[in-house]
Formats: C-alpha cells, structure tokens, sequence
C-alpha cells in the first residue's frame, strides 16, 4: 500500500532517464543532483521520479514512483559511482539525496503534452489528485504557501543566508519562477530537441 505525501508536505519532481538510476534508488536509497544546476532547495519532504523516453514506450513520460526524502549531503560523482572514476566530471559536486524506500503511486501522473521537464517542485495535496504533469502546477491560491514553505526550509537548511532572503525578494531560479507563473508558461518542446538530463547519467 502507498504511503501517500501529507497535504502540506513539499515534493519535488525530478528527472529519472534510464531504469539504471530508478534501481540505483530502489536498492542503495538515494538520487544524486549536480550542484550547479541543482534547485535552489533540495530539502524536502519526497522526490517524485519522472521517468524519460529510456524507459520505453510502456513507461516512458510518466512519474510511476516516489520516495520520501531522509537528508542530503554534498558529494562527487566519483564517490558515488566508483566504477566511473575517468567520467568526465568525475570531481564535480553533487547531492546525494538519500530516500526510504520507493513507492508506486496508485495510478501513473503522465506527461501529456509536456515533455521536457527538469526540476518542478508542488505539494502533496496536487501530487494526491494529479492525472498529468500539468496537475501538478501550483497555482495562484496557493503559491504565496509554497513560497514561504520554500524560504523556510532554505533557510532551516543552511542553503541561503537570512540577509540573501528579504521578505520582498526571494532569489528563485528561473523555472521555479515558470512553475509558480511569474515568467508565464513553460511550452511543450521544440521539434528536434534533446532531452536534457539533470541527473546527468
């Protein structure tokens, strides 16, 4: 039985592109984050796992599965995945986001018409409700509760100084902004175009 997210518990989206790293979280209990291009908060309640065109015509474009997240630490790549040592960024910091164990939601949250998706963060009450990607937007009633929710554990975390965070200015990365409508729709993706990979597999 799934253990569904609170209402009010933060989750975060992330991208998940081959059935290697899904195991990786299944079995070792964690999901890495490259740091320069992490989110601007990585402390959270759950991960929700976005699975890519490399899990196949069954699976592909849907979040299946989720976790709930234990704690993070700033790591490298090379610490993480030993048999790669010569991988060119190797030396390059990453979160290591540690997870219990995975769940399956009740029913797939599909892309629909949104493919390229990086890192979207919403709450345990739209995640409950969900049918597609697009479910999962916060919208204008609540966002003034997903903002302060997100300042708090930012600062609660150590990831931002008090004084980088007036009340009036919360330094937020660009598709943040997006998810919370402030820099207006994210657009399905252009013909052509490479799905980028955060997770850098």
């Amino acid at each position: 039985m799934t253990l569904l997210p609170d209402p009010t518990d933060l989750v975060l989206v992330v991208v998940i592109t081959n059935p290697r790293d899904l195991e990786i979280a299944r079995v070792l209990g964690w999901y890495r984050i490259p740091f320069k291009t992490a989110p601007k908060v990585v402390s959270v309640d759950y991960l929700a796992f976005y699975q890519t065109a490399g899990f196949g015509e069954e699976e592909r474009w849907r979040i299946r599965y989720i976790a709930p997240v234990r704690g993070h630490e700033l790591t490298t790549r090379a610490e993480l995945i030993r048999d790669e040592p010569d991988h060119p960024r190797a030396g390059e910091e990453y979160y290591k986001v540690q997870i219990g164990a995975l769940q399956s939601l009740p029913h797939p949250i599909k892309a629909d018409h949104w493919r390229r998706i990086t890192f979207l963060y919403t709450t345990g009450e739209l995640l409950r409700q969900a049918l597609t990607v697009n479910d999962l937007v916060v919208r204008d009633e609540e966002r003034a509760l997903l903002w302060q929710s997100l300042r708090e554990r930012a600062l609660a975390s150590g990831q931002y100084q008090s004084e980088e965070l007036p009340e009036n200015r919360f330094n937020l990365d660009p598709v943040l902004l997006a998810m919370l409508g402030e820099l207006g729709k994210i657009h399905e993706a252009p013909a052509g175009w490479d799905e980028l990979d955060p997770a850098d597999s």
